[in-house]
């Protein structure tokens, strides 16, 4: 009877706690009910204080931490966070869980753009790699190490699509091609996101920056955006779709004014597409200090009016202005904003906090930096992604790969022995103790090689004193290994260049040494296409590695000796001056295509988008067509055999491109609707396969949005052919 009536008192015990446990605690009901029931609960400024972002983690003093905690309002939604420790972190987070009446958890966001402390490629590179599935990996090890380092939510990726090479931001996306974009954005999504956003080392996606910011005037960053309705659906929306319809659980609004009413501002983009038409359901945050900017772009006359229309226009979260607080009470007193749509943009935010299971898990796991840094996966994704994202421009007389019998290297240039350029922008955390050099590189590919190193010259200046060392050591050796580039504060934010070319200095020590008479290999680093007009026709070989990473020395050196075969392909094109400035491949016919081109300069760029070669052949055999008819809601598949016929094993990308009949709105010359990468073995032989769905991969959008599906005959072009078929009514 005792045991009886004691476990009548458990019983009721455990239905009484469970009863005085809020549905919003309660991880087995659905998200919108927790959301429901926790907005219920919530006064006005506990809802006001979740629309906000500030920034914490720059200053981890022992001495300051305690007080630094206390400036933090409990209650604030959202914390950028500068720091790696988690433990820090965590101490945030207790104010927020336990010292709070509700115990909302806060999201604490980073710019983790390409890798938190193990750097790969920049994104730009990335693209050159054809390879969505290696990004998707990269991108999941990014995650893990944020996530143990205290960050739930990135500010990535950047989908930008990027025709002004001036603009230095270029670096941070996937380059000129819409479709690309899409393709390389949805892949970041599903490595950031995993395959729930719950998961262990899963951390939110933010798509960034919407829209058009990329095509800002002359290059210049945060400038106007001057773009059609055309231009905008067919060419800037379609990659935030994409990433919108992957899942992406947030997404960033640009600095950009588009056509007069800035992004920030611009209620059309925000609210009309991306919430209505397209159905998101996670916030957007405004890009740093973005709305008290709309005071500089002349729409609004103070900061209350600028907070009144950024969240009119649909911007959920403030980042780092502080407007929403200071002024949305204040607005929603005079009925200018309604408490329904606070309620909307707080259950967004909450929405996200809950699907990444914060509320469940507020802290981050604390491990040692030698169980979350740099682990050796990290690191072997790293050399792979560096070496399928390096371009091999140039190649005269097959200079490379270097032979084996070459017993005498000169490896010149800034780059040569320099680390933290090859970083690339937006690597805050990369250490450059933790990069491999390209002389390290070098040094380890060609053991039992005499390599001599000289700097030259610096990255920019007039100094020509190293330029007699420089000499010597390609006067000494076979073959002489220029590696130029930039300085990586040259690309990324903020950092617009008005040419494109590389500082003088570069230049000249290319000339100097091209006086040696021996074979001249040029390595780039660099976050831009650049202007290589005076310096290509001195190369015998060109590669491109861009800003590699950690493990960019070590993946560009097995290129050079022939351990690697190089299968990148460029995202973007290489002016041949900046004068041709934009010159992309899906540009539209000319009323008079044989006239109208510069008397000054060749019109055509230096290299095209998709221009890479390797050190194999590969041989194309016929396209063929599956039917060569097809009818809406039907499909036809293409194929076409490609041959190794080289002596080594190699990768390679199919393009596969469309041109439309004409129609009532004309398109561009050729647009790329689908690619694949394979590996190719010595001798082999695959198949590549497309399945064109019409509405998919032929329809296009008017300004309005509405996709159109003209019936007439289309070209499919693959490498060097044209095959047509006929789209019927």
């Amino acid at each position: 009877m005792r045991f009886k009536f004691t476990l009548m008192l458990c019983w009721l015990s455990s239905a009484w706690l469970y009863a005085q446990t809020p549905t919003y605690r309660d991880p087995q009901k659905p998200i919108e009910v927790r959301v429901k029931d926790l907005l219920s609960r919530m006064t006005l400024q506990e809802k006001v204080l979740q629309l906000n972002q500030y920034t914490f983690g720059k200053n981890t003093n022992a001495n300051n931490i305690g007080a630094l905690i206390d400036d933090i309002p409990a209650g604030i939604g959202s914390l950028i966070y500068f720091g790696d420790d988690p433990q820090i972190r965590n101490l945030v987070q207790a104010k927020a869980v336990k010292q709070t009446r509700l115990g909302i958890p806060i999201l604490f966001g980073y710019d983790v753009i390409h890798g938190f402390r193990t750097i790969y490629p920049i994104s730009l590179a990335q693209a050159c790699s054809w390879n969505p599935a290696l990004v998707t990996a990269a991108c999941s090890m990014a995650a893990k190490e944020a996530k143990l380092s205290g960050v739930d939510w990135t500010f990535s990726p950047m989908i930008d699509v990027a025709r002004d090479p001036r603009w230095g931001r270029i670096a941070e996306g996937y380059g000129e091609d819409t479709y690309a974009n899409s393709a390389f954005g949805v892949a970041s999504i599903k490595g950031y996101q995993g395959a729930h956003l719950s998961d262990e080392f899963s951390i939110a996606a933010c798509l960034k920056h919407y829209v058009a910011y990329g095509r800002s005037e002359g290059g210049r960053d945060y400038h106007y955006t001057d773009v059609s309705m055309q231009a905008l659906w067919e060419t800037y929306l379609p990659p935030f779709e994409a990433g919108v319809k992957a899942g992406a659980a947030t997404l960033m609004s640009s600095f950009n004014d588009i056509s007069g009413i800035p992004a920030t501002a611009n209620r059309y983009m925000l609210k009309e597409v991306l919430k209505h038409r397209w159905k998101h359901d996670g916030f957007v945050v405004s890009d740093w200090n973005a709305i008290g900017q709309l005071i500089d772009q002349g729409v609004a006359a103070n900061r209350k009016e600028a907070g009144l229309k950024a969240f009119n226009a649909g911007v959920d979260m403030d980042m780092k202005d502080d407007i929403y607080r200071e002024y949305l009470q204040q607005l929603l007193a005079e009925k200018k904003v309604t408490m329904l749509q606070i309620n909307e943009a707080v259950a967004r935010i909450l929405r996200v906090k809950f699907r990444l299971g914060l509320f469940e898990k507020p802290f981050a796991p604390v491990l040692p930096d030698n169980k979350r840094y740099l682990l050796p996966e990290s690191r072997t994704i790293a050399r792979n992604l560096a070496a399928e994202s390096m371009v091999l421009l140039k190649n005269n007389k097959a200079v490379l790969p270097l032979k084996s019998r070459i017993k005498k290297i000169a490896l010149v240039g800034p780059m040569a022995n320099d680390k933290i350029n090859l970083l690339g922008a937006w690597s805050y955390h990369g250490q450059p103790n933790d990069v491999c050099s390209l002389l390290e590189g070098m040094q380890q590919q060609f053991n039992g090689t005499q390599i001599t190193y000289a700097k030259g010259c610096d990255f920019d200046g007039d100094d020509e004193s190293g330029f007699a060392e420089a000499a010597k050591a390609a006067q000494d050796a076979e073959v002489v290994v220029i590696c130029l580039g930039e300085n990586k504060q040259w690309s990324g934010e903020n950092a617009s260049r008005s040419n494109i070319s590389l500082p003088r200095v570069q230049e000249k020590l290319v000339e100097h040494l091209k006086l040696s008479g021996k074979p001249i290999v040029l390595v780039l680093a660099n976050g831009r296409p650049l202007e290589l007009i005076r310096i290509e026709p001195l190369a015998d070989a060109i590669l491109e590695i861009w800003q590699p990473g950690v493990e960019g020395g070590a993946a560009a050196s097995a290129i050079l000796s022939g351990a690697i075969n190089p299968s990148g392909k460029l995202s973007v094109t290489f002016p041949l001056t900046t004068g041709q400035i934009p010159v992309y491949y899906s540009m539209r016919q000319s009323a008079r295509p044989d006239q109208g081109r510069y008397q000054d300069i060749p019109t055509t760029p230096l290299y095209w988008f998709g221009d890479g070669l390797g050190y194999a052949p590969f041989k194309y055999g016929a396209v063929t067509l599956s039917s060569l008819t097809i009818k809406p809601g039907q499909k036809i598949v293409a194929r076409v055999n490609v041959a190794n016929a080289g002596n080594m094993d190699g990768k390679e990308v199919v393009f596969w491109y469309v041109a439309h009949p004409a129609g009532h709105i004309s398109r561009p010359l050729k647009e790329l609707v689908f690619f694949e990468k394979k590996e190719i073995r010595q001798g082999a032989t695959a198949t590549y396969q497309f399945e064109i769905d019409p509405l998919k991969h032929l329809g296009y959008p008017d300004a309005n949005g509405k996709v159109h599906l003209q019936a007439g005959v289309y070209s499919l072009m693959v490498n060097n052919q044209k095959v047509s078929f006929r789209l019927l009514p």
